[in-house]
């Protein structure tokens, strides 16, 4: 669409228009104070409080960023949130200007207000997770790349490998980004002669002394965290039996996180791409290939993967940076508008929701009861002095005890089972030999507020005496929402065999 269409459609609906892009920033800003603690957010702050090389489960920058604010202004809830939604803002500022390198200044607005509508961008402000400066270094890397490779400006190229390489420490989902430039390069042959410049090779260095850290720690632990991402993965997906319901659900997540408008017509003119040029990539032009080479692979690697194995909400988020831009090109501004307004809306029922939780969540990944737990728990410890507390539900529960509680609350490893970053902290489990103990066992599926009268075997093995204590409620609006099992263990054996 013509500048000067598009600038026609936002005087016609210029007052609808900014009343809901400040409806949806003033909720977002609200939701900083409002929004609970995620377990997420609590067990990468438990990251943050064991600085490493690398982690478990993910790279370190998350945790330094999560270390820095806090150090700087607290260990506050907040603090986590307003981290998130600082270096979403980056994204968004550094969004706005990548796809002014692409579009006239008038559709790079339409392309940075489609962006700005998502739920993606909403969860990216607001839950920590490593995405949070995985998206923010990705959409810098596609800024100094496209200044080294269309601008011809070469000392880009060593900013270019520089946050591509904080993008990998971010998250490993960042070696899209390599093949992606390989990929864009070896398709483009205006720009094919980069492949093997100096340049390119300068980048290249500087990317994998940048992603050094994340190998050392690897090294030094027996790449356990290379082995958790690829092969356990893989042995997760073992046999490939198709499944449509994994398929429909992934479908169902993405157009939720993007809104229906953009995911359908991102499907609908990627189709038509496809269709346009199967024949002959080379016929693309070379600005629109770049932009493809950044999304497709992502997009539809994990869309290929998703009726085989379970892909997560977050896994395709980089690929929506220049996929928003790309679709820009072709989405007409009276779209882009109702999106947003249709954002407006959504963030309103959100933020009911948020505030005065009517509809219960059965999961705990949920921001609400956390603080109420925790000052429950720490009453029924003062009860019994000298015990400590452990869960096993991976790493939910005990991140959010270990935050509210500021003491170190165990994992699984306590009854000898895997627990993730709780297995790299050097815990010496042997110092808690003959203690006792409190398990907190959750039940978001619960439907009574009944004791369980029946102790879990693996308990037994690892405590001389188990015994069950009334579970703990978490009441909102007069409801109970949540429910613990609480367990008193005595005399703990470390070395059980």
């Amino acid at each position: 669409m013509a500048p000067t269409s598009y600038a026609h459609i936002v005087k016609g609906n210029k007052w609808l228009l900014l009343t809901a892009i400040f409806l949806i920033a003033l909720l977002r800003f609200i939701c900083i104070g409002a929004f609970g603690l995620m377990p997420q957010d609590a067990y990468y702050y438990f990251y943050s409080e064991h600085l490493a090389l690398s982690y478990y489960d993910h790279p370190p920058v998350i945790a330094y960023a999560l270390h820095f604010f806090t150090d700087l202004l607290g260990r506050k809830v907040y603090v986590l949130k307003l981290t998130d939604t600082l270096l979403t803002c980056l994204t968004l500022w550094s969004f706005y200007r990548l796809a002014m390198c692409f579009l006239e200044q008038a559709i790079a607005r339409k392309a940075l207000l489609l962006l700005f509508s998502t739920i993606m961008i909403t969860i990216l402000s607001l839950v920590t997770t490593p995405d949070v400066p995985l998206v923010l270094c990705w959409t810098l890397t596609l800024l100094f790349l496209h200044h080294a490779i269309f601008l011809n400006k070469q000392h880009y190229w060593a900013w270019a490998g520089l946050l591509m390489g904080f993008a990998f420490d971010s998250k490993y989902t960042a070696l899209f980004l390599p093949a992606g430039l390989v990929l864009f390069l070896l398709l483009s042959a205006a720009h094919r002669r980069l492949l093997f410049s100096r340049w390119t090779l300068l980048a290249a260095i500087i990317f994998l002394i940048t992603v050094l850290p994340v190998v050392i720690w690897n090294m030094q632990h027996d790449f356990a965290s290379f082995r958790f991402q690829s092969e356990s993965r893989m042995n997760d997906v073992k046999g490939w039996t198709f499944n449509l319901k994994d398929l429909f659900g992934v479908i169902g997540h993405q157009s939720a996180l993007l809104l229906p408008i953009f995911f359908f017509a991102l499907i609908y003119f990627l189709g038509k791409a496809i269709k346009k040029y199967w024949r002959s990539v080379s016929a693309i032009p070379s600005r629109e290939l770049f932009l493809l080479c950044f999304f497709v692979p992502v997009f539809a690697t994990f869309l290929f993967l998703s009726p085989f194995y379970w892909v997560k909400l977050n896994w395709m988020m980089p690929a929506y940076i220049t996929g928003c831009i790309w679709l820009s090109l072709y989405l007409s501004a009276r779209w882009v508008h109702t999106q947003v307004v249709l954002s407006a809306a959504v963030h309103l029922l959100l933020a009911v929701q948020v505030i005065f939780y009517p509809i219960r969540v059965r999961s705990d990944d949920t921001w609400v009861g956390w603080k109420d737990l925790s000052r429950q728990v720490r009453a029924i410890q003062e009860k019994y002095p000298g015990s400590f507390i452990f869960s096993a539900d991976d790493y939910k529960t005990s991140s959010v005890l270990n935050f509210y509680l500021n003491e170190m609350v165990y994992g699984k490893n306590v009854i000898g089972q895997k627990a993730l970053q709780y297995d790299y902290i050097g815990t010496d489990l042997k110092r808690l030999e003959r203690k006792d103990a409190i398990f907190v066992d959750s039940d978001p599926r619960f439907s009574d507020e009944a004791k369980k009268d029946q102790v879990p075997g693996f308990l037994q093995a690892y405590f001389d005496t188990v015994q069950e204590l009334p579970p703990l409620l978490i009441r909102k609006n007069g409801a109970t929402v949540r429910k613990f099992y609480i367990y008193l263990c005595k005399g703990y054996k470390a070395n059980k065999e």
